[in-house]
């Protein structure tokens, strides 16, 4: 999330033009390869569970899911530099010697990566040895969990070099390459959990599968495919050129801070819980009842930022050529099919998710409603402030990104280590959702709505009218097929699902008429 085509001209612009046709083919290009991304994503923290569960104990489970997470974790060593980068990128596009100057700053931030690379896993490594997860997190008489969480946080932090790449492959229009790359990885990693899993069954030999096959991505991408792809990259190979200097690589940091501090609280929303309730909680079943409970919300927050995305590349754009009223206008659109979507995905899974919940865990780990509740209705209601960060990030607006995310980070922190002691899981629920509502959406939200919108309250107020009605109405239908459908166990469920999903297509199937769509987007108050 950058302000990707602040700078984009020319050649930048593509040759399908910025015409509504191309504007909706570019959106479902980003959304399919993100779909893709998104289900992979989701066999992670769903499907395999099952397995885990059939290898594992819940104490197991536990530590593995908080391995997990600290891997999840260290994507924040990045320090916002992908992103920065992905603006240069774009700015030498209008330059006269586009791939000399691309090459050149290639190679002085890869210096820059590979830099931070060494310094933090030295740190990483004292660190784990000197105070070890196995005490810090509680889970003493897990075996391996040591070595695991090592193996499994250093190989992320060796992964990071891909992630420069990754800004190339996307700024060069090769962004459905690189997902799908990132996506056969993600397939053969999960593969190689499931071998290590029954093979070995060990945390540590899970977490060598998992890695295992990030880093031979990133190998792939920045070593073969990369200079393969871009010739002129090449040109990092000869010995002679400038070694950067610090003052130049501590100014390329310190001009990625905002977009760091962004991504570091999003990152922390999702996976800190997990660390500070194995941390605060001593009940080793309320610490994996809450990693699993919090992965569905997780799951509907990155859906509504996997959809986002491309709507912030068209929005940056509108923005950086001062295109205010299509900017006014598809910023409306964009909020409310965000929010309508993530609405209906919470109002079919909080009806389901118990009975889900029970076949997941095989009945291992009981049911907590309202911890499921407060996270699923807090999923639903941050969701149009999802756009609003995406969109701040692709129009340059850096302070007020680190003055709002910077804010919900401490808010969050603070509320978490009040809550967590006394409520336990249900206080670090009460954390992401208050620190989300209060900041992202009350201020974050606010701000933007307000400078980009001509009638933020209407435009608030329609949303919130729509969120209501689509939650309520869908958790009533789906309350009301689970009281008539007979029966017990994955049947039932199954029925239960299509059967929603009948109902729920029947009341949008008037949806298909483009003209009630026209005249459905005229109430959206712009």
């Amino acid at each position: 999330m950058t302000d990707t085509q602040t700078d984009a001209r020319g050649k930048a612009d593509g040759s399908s033009g910025t015409g509504g046709a191309g504007r909706v083919r570019r959106l479902v290009h980003g959304w399919s390869a993100n779909l893709v991304q998104m289900g992979l994503g989701l066999s992670q923290q769903l499907l395999l569970i099952p397995a885990f569960l059939h290898v594992w104990s819940g104490d197991m489970l536990a530590a593995w899911l908080a391995i997990y997470a600290a891997g999840g974790l260290v994507v924040v060593a990045d320090a916002g530099l992908q992103l920065r980068a992905i603006n240069r990128f774009l700015a030498f596009r209008s330059c006269a010697d586009c791939d000399g100057r691309t090459a050149s700053y290639y190679r002085a931030t890869l210096r820059i990566y590979l830099a931070i690379v060494a310094g933090l896993g030295v740190l990483l490594c004292a660190a784990i040895s000197l105070a070890p997860p196995s005490a810090v997190l509680g889970f003493h008489a897990t075996p391996a969990i040591d070595a695991a969480m090592l193996v499994m946080t250093l190989g992320m932090l060796l992964s990071l070099p891909a992630n420069l790449a990754s800004g190339l492959y996307r700024v060069r229009g090769q962004y459905g390459r690189i997902i799908w790359l990132q996506n056969a990885a993600l397939l053969l990693g999960q593969i190689a959990q499931l071998v290590a899993l029954f093979m070995f069954g060990s945390l540590l030999a899970v977490a060598i599968a998992f890695v295992s096959m990030q880093l031979l991505f990133t190998i792939f991408i920045v070593v073969f495919d990369a200079p393969r792809l871009f010739p002129f990259l090449r040109l990092a190979a000869r010995p002679s050129f400038i070694v950067p200097s610090w003052r130049w690589s501590v100014g390329q940091l310190g001009r990625a801070l905002p977009f760091a501090v962004a991504n570091i609280t999003e990152l922390a929303l999702v996976n800190v819980p997990v660390l500070l309730v194995s941390a605060l909680v001593t009940d080793r079943v309320a610490v994996a009842q809450w990693g699993l409970t919090r992965v569905i919300a997780s799951l509907v927050r990155g859906l509504c930022l996997q959809v986002a995305l491309p709507f912030g590349a068209e929005l940056g754009h509108d923005h950086a050529i001062g295109d205010k009223e299509r900017l006014r206008r598809h910023y409306a659109y964009g909020s409310a099919f965000v929010t309508g979507l993530a609405c209906l995905v919470v109002a079919g899974m909080l009806p389901f998710w118990p009975d889900f919940f029970a076949l997941w865990t095989h009945g291992s780990i009981p049911y907590d409603g309202p911890l499921a509740v407060m996270l699923l209705l807090g999923s639903a209601a941050v969701a149009p402030s999802l756009l609003a960060l995406v969109f701040a990030s692709h129009s340059n607006r850096g302070e007020l990104l680190i003055r709002t995310k910077g804010l919900q980070l401490v808010v969050f922190l603070a509320l978490s280590f009040v809550l967590i002691p006394r409520l336990g899981p249900l206080g670090a629920a009460v954390a992401v959702v208050a620190s989300d509502i209060l900041i992202q959406v009350g201020l974050l939200g606010w701000v933007i709505m307000r400078q980009t919108l001509q009638q933020p309250f209407r435009h608030i107020a329609f949303l919130l009218l729509i969120a209501v009605a689509i939650v309520a109405a869908g958790w009533l239908i789906g309350m009301a097929i689970t009281a008539l459908v007979p029966g017990s166990g994955l049947a039932q469920f199954i029925v239960e699902c299509a059967a929603w999903l009948i109902v729920v297509g029947a009341l949008a199937s008037p949806l298909l008429s483009a003209a009630l769509r026209e005249r459905l987007r005229a109430l959206v108050p712009g």
